[in-house]
């Protein structure tokens, strides 16, 4: 899932936030010379670990950080979410690590790069650092949003070189993948203008995601998409040999795997080129990716039907984790749509509530559940880069205190072992 492009916008009640902020999570204030020392995630089997300790996610998705962080005007916003998060128990966010040919654009054209938002992103990843949150960074978009792989096609078009006018050429055609390889290694060996840390060498960048959401529907088989992932994740570990890398998968299963009558929302998931087992097996793809937008993928099915399919979901791809694939599951992307015609408000806790209910249950029995990001979480005055999804999670008492709720919850499962020191005071506040 991916929001709509941002705008320029007038700046509407930007004091106040800044003030509603301030009041509520403190000092907005930047030192970078007194970052907190965050080591690398590693896995071991179906697990997550932090200083040889098992480390469990309750996270966000802010797509926006680093087109936010290209402006004077928005780049304090950029801080105060990341602070919002950290405020809140919140160890990881979901952000964009590329904008291709659009508005603000990173990747202006193949191989070339504007410095002024190469600096916005530096920017994220050091705000990110300096409030101990750590970021899933995803390197291009199977949608049209920000570029995606259409933009890669219409270049090589565009240079005469490409093999065809079809967005999946995105994954087979050499030239375009010459141009993703360079976005990669340009990305990742990107020193920060900030810190002074290669990007590949900064424990604050959690894992890198290959795509968000891919599809190949030219190729039902999975063959060509698969070729691309054991291509790039390669690719991708040849360069850096400490990050975390996942595909960024919606989780459907594929035409030759039995779960896509029983688990599959509907036949047409199977026929999208992707399969959540094969591609998730790959050896240089350290954790499954998985997606949860049940309103969107049906279309005749109420609210608790819904809930019912939510946990038939979540459980199946966590046996997947323990039983064949023996890495951990993240569900990097859930939400509720508040364009759904029944919808209430109660309904996005009760939603939240049932997903994390399910990722604490498994982090109690040790099995692959290794956490979940929430699609979206934005600021207030920021309502043209929200979608159907997004949350102000401050604005509802109820939903702040589940997202709290669960950030001690994981942390107490080891023993108020991950990010110490927040999460102990924070926590113990809630005892």
């Amino acid at each position: 899932m991916v929001a709509g492009n941002g705008l320029l916008y007038p700046i509407l009640g930007f004091a106040s936030f800044i003030v509603f902020i301030y009041m509520s999570f403190g000092d907005l204030r930047v030192n970078y010379h007194k970052e907190p020392d965050l080591p690398f995630v590693t896995r071991n089997g179906t697990q997550f670990m932090v200083n040889n300790k098992v480390w469990y996610v309750n996270g966000w998705n802010s797509y926006w950080l680093m087109d936010h962080a290209v402006h004077d005007y928005s780049r304090p916003r950029v801080g105060a979410m990341l602070q919002a998060g950290a405020k809140m128990g919140l160890t990881v966010c979901r952000t964009w690590a590329f904008n291709d040919g659009d508005y603000n654009a990173l990747q202006i054209s193949p191989g070339q790069y504007d410095e002024r938002v190469f600096k916005a992103l530096d920017y994220a990843i050091a705000e990110a650092r300096q409030h101990g949150v750590r970021l899933l960074l995803s390197l291009v978009n199977n949608l049209q949003a920000y570029g995606g792989k259409t933009q890669y096609v219409k270049w090589a078009w565009q240079e005469g070189v490409g093999l065809s006018a079809s967005n999946d050429s995105f994954f087979f055609d050499p030239s375009i993948r010459k141009y993703f390889k360079n976005h990669v290694v340009t990305v990742l060996t990107r020193k920060n203008t900030i810190t002074g840390i290669e990007y590949r060498n900064d424990p604050t960048i959690f894992a890198w995601e290959l795509i968000n959401e891919p599809r190949c529907m030219s190729d039902p088989s999975g063959d060509t998409l698969q070729d691309w992932i054991d291509e790039m994740s390669a690719y991708v570990k040849s360069i850096d040999k400490y990050h975390l890398v996942t595909v960024g998968l919606e989780g459907f299963y594929g035409p030759k795997n039995s779960k896509r009558l029983t688990v599959n929302p509907e036949a047409w998931a199977s026929a999208l080129g992707s399969d959540f087992i094969r591609n998730s097996g790959t050896e240089n793809i350290d954790f499954a990716s998985v997606h949860i937008y049940p309103d969107h993928w049906f279309h005749d099915r109420d609210f608790e039907d819904n809930l019912k399919f939510v946990s038939k979901w979540m459980l199946s791809h966590i046996e997947d984790g323990d039983m064949e694939l023996r890495k951990p599951v993240m569900f990097t992307e859930f939400g509720l749509s508040n364009l759904n015609e029944d919808f209430e408000p109660s309904q996005r806790d009760r939603f939240y509530k049932t997903i994390l209910d399910i990722i604490a249950k498994s982090a109690k029995r040790n099995k692959s559940g290794a956490g979940a990001l929430v699609w979206q979480y934005f600021m207030g005055g920021m309502e043209e880069y929200n979608d159907d999804f997004g949350v102000v999670p401050w604005e509802r008492t109820s939903t702040y205190k589940l997202i709290i709720e669960e950030s001690c919850r994981l942390a107490r499962i080891n023993g108020m072992t991950q990010e110490k020191g927040k999460l102990k005071q924070l926590c113990s506040q809630k005892q």
